[in-house]
This record gives structure tokens, sequence and C-alpha cells, in this order.
């Protein structure tokens, strides 16, 4: 029997250090919900899931560039339709203008309307969404993915109907004029409907990227989640396992120091 030296005791206390150490990790993942309490449980672990949450929050915000991008076609749609039925409205004038049992003040009171609905198409070529200019023809560049890759979006000029073309030169005033003013919209309908077709060009484009885009976020959360989150059954499991080995070592440490207390009965 010793006294100086309790070697049951330092066992006994190193090893309930370690069941403490191991019960507290456990604690942490836990009450945090990561697998990785600190950046020593999985070195490489940690690096991998802090880049594909840096990739997650790119592929996320590149779909909220493609969502207002679909925004700003929708609105370029909404307008191009009514200037449709504004010229579809204006060739009807100019038809009803050719009626030969109509006068040159009935067809005055024609070109009030058409000149009222020119003037609507002129108003709709200067709108702009957020600041930017629905209708300028230059191309709208989308960023599409996490990784700068970009999308030019076909553009819209408006280049055929509004004040400064024949449109509006040609009135429905006189049945001559009102003649030309078929020949000229036709050809301003027909460019509405092209810029419509671009429109919905792009919009199929950005929806696609948008779903691909949400699908890709969908993967690579998951393969984070695969790294980083905790197993919270399996993890409850290994819980319980340590508080166990606590309590037990606990109980072992106690008995260990009691035992020198056994060599004062060889001296008493």
């Amino acid at each position: 029997m010793i006294i100086n030296t309790n070697p049951g005791a330092a066992v006994a206390a190193r090893i309930l250090g370690e069941s403490s150490s191991a019960l507290q990790k456990s604690l942490s993942r836990l009450s945090s919900g990561s697998k990785i309490a600190s950046p020593s449980d999985d070195a490489a672990g940690t690096g991998v899931a802090m880049k594909f949450g840096a990739q997650i929050n790119r592929i996320q915000a590149a779909k909220d560039n493609v969502g207002n991008a679909i925004s700003f076609s929708q609105t370029q749609d909404g307008f191009l339709d009514k200037i449709g039925g504004a010229l579809d409205r204006m060739s009807e004038l100019a038809m009803l203008a050719q009626d030969e049992t109509k006068t040159d003040s009935d067809r005055a009171l024609y070109h009030k309307e058409y000149d009222k609905l020119d003037d609507f198409i002129t108003a709709i070529k200067d709108k702009d969404f957020n600041g930017v200019s629905l209708f300028s023809g230059g191309s709208m560049t989308v960023t599409v993915a996490s990784d700068g890759t970009a999308f030019s979006a076909g553009a819209v000029a408006l280049s055929k109907v509004g004040a400064s073309t024949d449109v509006r030169s040609s009135g429905v005033a006189t049945s001559a004029s009102a003649a030309a003013a078929v020949t000229v919209l036709r050809t301003a309908i027909s460019s509405i409907a092209n810029d419509r077709a671009v429109v919905g060009a792009n919009m199929a484009r950005l929806e696609s990227e948008s779903s691909s885009l949400s699908v890709l976020k969908d993967n690579m959360s998951a393969a984070r989640s695969r790294i980083a989150d905790v197993d919270v059954a399996q993890e409850s499991a290994n819980f319980a396992r340590q508080q166990i080995l606590v309590q037990s070592g606990t109980a072992m440490l106690a008995q260990a120091n009691v035992l020198p207390q056994s060599a004062l009965r060889l001296i008493g």
C-alpha cells in the first residue's frame, strides 16, 4: 500500500476528463445542430463546408438576379401587349377613315383618337423598370450562375412605333393619309409581334435558368448538410453514453480516492 501516489485515482481522473470533454462536445453539437463543433473535429470538412456555403449564397444571389430579370421581361411584355392593342385600334381607325361615305369632318374625329393612341405609345417608349429603360434597345446581361456566367437577353427598341416614325405623320385626317397609315401600321404591328417574340424567348430562357439554379442550390445544400449537420439521433445516443461514462467515472474517482485511507488501519 502507498499513500504519496494514487495511480488508480490518476487513471480515473484522466478518463473522467476525457469523458467530460466528449460530453461537452456532444452537447455543443446537439445545441448548435452542427456536426463540426470545432475545426479540429474535421479540418477538411470545415473547409469544404465553408466553400459550399459560399457557393450556395452565390447561387441564391444569381437566382435573385434572374428573378428580377424575369420581372423586367414581364413588364416589357405587358407594355408591348398594350402597344399592340393600340396599334390594332389605330389600324381599325385607318380602315374606317377610308369609307367614302365619311366626310373629312368625320375623319377628323377619327384622327383625334388616332393621335391620342399614338401619344400613349410614345409615352410607353420612355418607361423604365427601377430606373432602367425598358425599351432602350440595349441588350440586358443577366448573371445566371455562381461562377459569373452571363446570359445576354435580346433587346427591344420600339424603333418602328411612336411619334418619331411615320405612324403619327400619316394620320387618318384624309382618305389618302388613312390608306398610307394602314401600310405603316402593318409594319409597326409586325415589329411589335417580333419584339414580343424576343421578350418571350428571353423569359423562357430565364425561367429555365431559375429552375436550374433552384435544383443546383438544393443539391449543394444537401452536400453541405452531409458534411456539417449533426445526425441528432446518433448524437443523442452518444450524448447518453458520455453522460453515463462521466457519472461512472466520477463515482470511480471517488472510490479511488478512498483506497489510500485503508493504510491508516495498519498504522492505527
